[in-house]
């Protein structure tokens, strides 16, 4: 039996061939500088914005209706005594920016802290008014639940937000056109991809962030259990695997704290391990979730997805 064998050349040819796609993606839509994966940090600033009853680790024995849970009020307060303030020292000694999503009355209440955010270079990104659910308001009540929390902001940091998040996600029906409404730009309420998008809102591009319920504390620590060094274990295997896809397609990895949980000691050290292990290796950035928009906004071809059209039109 005769074996016929294939040049050399010709193997070289098929096997660029077969490279071709992930090439082209990744020449098509490179993070700047080259990055090889983009991380994004959320620091969640919702202590003063809760309702009274909100979900705690109390919430499992709830007293009667008219009973105040002072515990519960003490747990959600530690997120303005000291978890965001250990946070914000350790994006100071870590040299990173991140977005933090205000909820207007814990603005309103902790001026202090939301200014520190703003003049520490962050974004301050919007949360709503209240900590309260918005999918069921009508389009002029959404519009003016999140405008409300903006204005609040804004006049006390000067800074205007730009990106959106929902209370637990849950956005309604008509959250992107009323975003692009108060001229918002992005918003991070969808978990589908490792990698930021863009989608059409009455025909206009509209950025999507994703958020993450994988690398969350309030999912991971309060409703899994997990240990602070759980957690930082799950970073870094979350790390590892995205930063191996990232030298052949864009990738990006979100990564959520809560004021009154990821500020923790524990937490904060678990988190401060994980950053320098990232840092530890070449073509790593942190990015502002206002600058990952920029980026998918304003590139030639951006990867669009228009699985929400029914409601953005």
């Amino acid at each position: 039996m005769t074996r016929t064998l294939t040049p050399r050349w010709l193997q070289r040819l098929l096997a660029l061939s077969l490279l071709a796609p992930a090439l082209a993606f990744a020449q098509e839509r490179p993070w700047p500088d080259g990055a090889q994966l983009v991380l994004s940090f959320s620091m969640q600033f919702e202590t003063g914005g809760q309702p009274e009853g909100a979900e705690s680790p109390f919430s499992a024995s709830p007293l009667p209706k008219g009973y105040p849970d002072l515990p519960a009020n003490t747990w959600f307060d530690y997120g303005h005594k000291e978890g965001l303030w250990r946070l914000l020292d350790l994006w100071d000694r870590t040299g990173i920016k991140v977005t933090s999503h205000v909820v207007g009355e814990a603005a309103l209440k902790h001026p202090e802290l939301v200014k520190a955010i703003a003049q520490r270079g962050h974004e301050v990104a919007a949360h709503g008014m209240r900590w309260a659910d918005s999918y069921n308001l009508s389009y002029a009540q959404e519009k003016q639940f999140i405008g409300d929390g903006v204005d609040a902001v804004q006049k006390l940091t000067g800074q205007r937000s730009v990106g959106y998040n929902a209370n637990w996600l849950r956005r309604s029906r008509n959250t992107l056109k009323v975003l692009q409404d108060l001229n918002f730009t992005y918003h991070i309420d969808d978990v589908s991809r490792d990698e930021p998008f863009v989608t059409l809102v009455r025909g206009k591009k509209f950025a999507v962030v994703p958020y993450t319920l994988r690398n969350n504390d309030i999912v991971l620590i309060e409703g899994r259990h997990f240990s602070a060094e759980q957690f930082y274990q799950q970073l870094v295997l979350e790390f590892d695997r995205l930063y191996a896809e990232g030298a052949s397609r864009r990738r990006m990895m979100s990564v959520s704290l809560h004021d009154r949980i990821g500020g923790t000691p524990a937490m904060v050290e678990a988190v401060e391990r994980f950053i320098r292990y990232a840092q530890s290796h070449p073509k790593v950035s942190f990015m502002r979730k206002d600058r990952i928009a920029q980026i998918v906004l304003t590139e030639k071809h951006p990867l669009i997805d228009n699985s929400e059209a029914a409601y953005n039109d």
